[in-house]
């Protein structure tokens, strides 16, 4: 048994091209069994291998005990090990997330920082079939596409799972054979969290319907990683037909099989969630121009029959005019030149407003629309909402979050800049002074 669980595992990294026989390793050990076993059959295998060890100090006397273990492990072993505490109910409580995932941020940032800093090839973790299973069936009852089925990886990045061949009962077995003792997490026998759950509660009864449940689960798992590089293929080459320029024709989306299978390869990458996805997808044949969905990065937004996508660009400052001058606005990328001239003088510019002196009063406020704002615009009768009057004008939402306003002492607009000036501040025939205002953008800040 335990040779032949050995090949297994040789076997399973040649074919999954996980390990290379010159290369150096991390492994990952936290003193149980499974991280127990990895590091035993690599070095048995004859790779070059140095330990890592993380110290959550979640569990008190236990996880100085696991500290211990693993570092007369390693020493036994003539195993070089590299050792790091964290605090992570503070990190956990800082970054408002739970204590599972706040382990699971340190401990891989801890890797892939030491993995860079002593050139390692790859990090190796003690993964096996069973947690394949709990991870397949925490997904299916949370919800989730395709890829959520497709159980875990054998390489993902520079992480690699050798033992993803055998089953948590192999690898207890060979430790047996091996006469090679281990530590317990007694966290991992309380059903306190789903994966737990799962391992304590669920799994069993699968097994007491049928004893061929988690092979049953790891055979669906596989097919659906195959048929996964179907979809993948299929999905991608739809996107490269129907994007361009990030934006998509909504019409010819339409007309795809799964218009959300699209959207979801699209836009997943940056931050759009699945529900967010499928609302999308279902309001699509209903959508209005000038609807937008925004992400942490980016807006979706649906302009002149098409999804158009846009990096969401940082908040524009606000700046103060004090009187008549010459103001670089933005870090430089945009100059307003204000002067006030006598007579009446009009500019058919968008780029200028001509507005009475006598009717406006400084200091003014440049700074970007907020929602509620209104203004006249000049030729028209009654206030209209800023947001409105965008976008009657067909101008794309990306451009209206960087669209500017000039207002008054009083707050009032008195230019939607480069756009329209409000008509109550214009020159007229009564008009002795003219409040002459340019906007001399970058080319790349310009509103079309």
């Amino acid at each position: 048994m335990s040779n032949s669980l050995l090949h297994r595992v040789r076997a399973f990294i040649w074919q999954q091209r996980l390990l290379s026989p010159d290369g150096r390793y991390l492994v990952a050990v936290s003193g149980g069994a499974d991280s127990v076993c990895l590091l035993l059959m690599l070095l048995q295998l004859g790779y070059e291998v140095e330990a890592v060890h993380c110290n959550f100090k979640l569990r008190g006397d236990e996880s100085q005990r696991d500290e211990v273990f693993v570092k007369d492990l390693c020493q036994r072993l003539d195993v070089k090990l590299h050792l790091t505490h964290f605090d992570t109910r503070e990190y956990a409580a800082m970054r408002r997330i739970s204590i599972e995932m706040a382990a699971r941020q340190l401990r891989y940032a801890y890797f892939e920082q030491l993995r860079r800093d002593i050139d390692a090839a790859d990090i190796c973790v003690a993964h096996h079939q069973d947690d394949a299973v709990e991870t397949f069936l925490m997904n299916l009852i949370r919800g989730t596409g395709i890829h959520g089925l497709t159980g875990i990886k054998p390489r993902n990045g520079h992480i690699v799972r050798p033992l993803l061949c055998l089953s948590r009962q192999d690898i207890l077995l060979w430790l047996d054979e091996q006469h090679q003792t281990f530590v317990t997490d007694s966290s991992n026998m309380v059903a306190d969290i789903v994966r737990n759950k799962l391992r304590l509660n669920v799994i069993p009864k699968l097994l007491d319907i049928t004893p061929a449940a988690t092979s049953s689960i790891l055979t669906t798992a596989r097919h659906l990683q195959e048929a996964e590089k179907v979809y993948q293929q299929a999905v991608s080459q739809a996107l490269d037909r129907l994007l361009a320029d990030d934006a998509v024709d909504i019409c010819q989306l339409l007309a795809e099989p799964s218009p959300e299978a699209i959207l979801y390869h699209w836009l997943a990458p940056y931050g759009f969630s699945s529900d967010m996805i499928e609302a999308i997808s279902q309001r699509l044949s209903e959508a209005q121009g000038g609807r937008s969905w925004l992400s942490a990065s980016h807006m979706l937004a649906i302009s002149q029959g098409r999804l158009m996508l846009t990096t969401i660009p940082q908040e524009r400052p606000t700046m103060r005019i004090p009187e008549p001058g010459t103001y670089v606005y933005d870090e430089g990328e945009e100059r307003f030149r204000i002067t006030i001239e006598q007579g009446i003088h009009i500019k058919r510019d968008s780029h200028f407003a001509c507005l009475d002196a006598s009717r406006v009063t400084f200091p003014l406020t440049l700074r970007p629309i907020r929602q509620g704002d209104r203004f006249q615009p000049f030729g028209m009768k009654g206030t209209k909402l800023v947001s409105n009057f965008l976008a009657d004008q067909k101008v794309a939402p990306a451009d209206r979050r960087r669209q500017l306003v000039l207002t008054d002492c009083n707050g009032d607009i008195i230019w939607l800049v480069d756009r329209r000036p409000d008509g109550r501040f214009t020159v007229s025939d009564d008009t002795v002074n003219t409040l002459l205002i340019s906007h001399i953008p970058t080319p790349d800040s310009s509103n079309p």
